[in-house]
């Protein structure tokens, strides 16, 4: 029986290892800045070289970005899903829009649930900071922007996929969060134009959905998800048939006007 020569494993392939998980969990985002060379030597308990022999594999992976004199940073191509043309032409479609509801529907009900399962203590605390966050803008009507507040729905939701410890749909949901937040803020704008009541509705349901994820309720955060979107979805679809009937009653009014 032949036998080959087992490899040993260097060191720094472990630090990249290490870093790699920690992209992969959501511990280093898109973007971010590594922290500096001696600090996170110091962290993995290794020596200077070695880190930076793990950097250099991952930058050759087109996971790190090194800057001369600048650090090193995490790829933004890491969170993106689509790309820059594929989301302009996305954000601008209106079946799109709808689209987008019904792959939410899916996704953060799913995310809700995993996230009531397993969240730490640490997630608990991030998710209560960004239903407090958006809280603060239901409660600064006619002062908050229709881009802040779209800003923090669409990070409660992101808490959300964080503490739901799936690695797939963390970076499903990061990669289209600039889609998210564009329809987030679109769709509030439709909203509170046509149903008053609708702020107060969405701070219910949000807050509900956080109480059931913070208190491990996994089925009824899943279901809490889904009547939130469904929800959305219904004032959204009357917003449309108002908008449809209102152009309606304008070419009739262009029609009758022609005739007199």
């Amino acid at each position: 029986m032949e036998v080959g020569q087992v490899r040993q494993r260097r060191l720094s392939d472990d630090i990249a290892g290490q870093v790699e998980t920690m992209i992969l969990e959501g511990t280093l985002k898109a973007g971010e800045r590594l922290p500096a060379e001696r600090v996170l030597a110091e962290q993995f308990g290794v020596s200077r070289p070695s880190l930076r022999e793990a950097i250099q594999k991952l930058v050759a992976k087109g996971l790190l970005l090194s800057r001369q004199g600048g650090g090193t940073y995490v790829c933004d191509s890491v969170g993106s899903t689509f790309s820059d043309p594929l989301l302009h032409l996305l954000e601008n479609n209106s079946d799109v829009q709808r689209d987008l509801l019904e792959f939410r529907h899916t996704l953060e009900g799913s995310c809700a649930y995993y996230a009531a399962l397993r969240a730490t203590d640490r997630d608990r605390q991030r998710l209560s900071e960004a239903f407090d966050r958006l809280q603060d803008c239901y409660g600064r009507a006619g002062e908050v922007t229709r881009a802040e507040e779209g800003a923090a729905d669409a990070n409660f939701h992101l808490a959300i996929a964080e503490a739901s410890h799936n690695a797939v749909l963390l970076h499903t949901i990061r990669g289209l969060f600039d889609l998210l937040k564009r329809n987030v803020v679109t769709n509030i704008g439709g909203m509170y134009a046509l149903r008053g009541e609708t702020r107060s509705m969405l701070n219910a349901q949000h807050r509900a959905l956080c109480e059931a994820i913070i208190e491990g309720r996994a089925e009824e955060a899943r279901g809490l998800s889904n009547q939130h979107i469904d929800y959305v979805q219904e004032v959204l679809a009357g917003a449309m048939q108002q908008e449809v009937r209102e152009l309606r009653a304008q070419r009739r009014g262009k029609t009758a006007g022609s005739k007199a």
